[in-house]
């Protein structure tokens, strides 16, 4: 199975897309209107990724480290920089979204 990765940026311009319509497959309904994405669906993929890892191991930085086969600093580095990310989305709000790609 191939996993199809949501698209956050506008082909064209870069700009934050958003979304417009939500379909269920199951009876067929559909909700259209305006929605932003969260901060956590505007992050890159790799940023997303770390994400994921970082709740599977429980928050343990240590673990986190050994996955990714770097040092203890180098992994909170890493996080730092997403919680600034994170902060920065957060921050812009949904109608000032920029280029997602940091």
């Amino acid at each position: 199975m191939i996993n199809k990765l949501l698209p956050v940026q506008c082909p064209s311009c870069g700009k934050a897309l958003r979304v417009t319509r939500f379909h269920c497959p199951e009876c067929a309904t559909g909700v259209e209107g305006d929605f932003p994405l969260p901060p956590l669906a505007r992050l890159n993929p790799e940023e997303q990724e770390f994400v994921l890892h970082f709740v599977k191991s429980s928050g343990s930085l240590k673990q986190l480290a050994r996955g990714y086969g770097v040092s203890y600093p180098t992994v909170r580095n890493r996080l730092d920089a997403l919680i600034d990310r994170l902060k920065e989305l957060e921050a812009a709000g949904p109608e000032q979204q920029e280029n997602g790609i940091s």
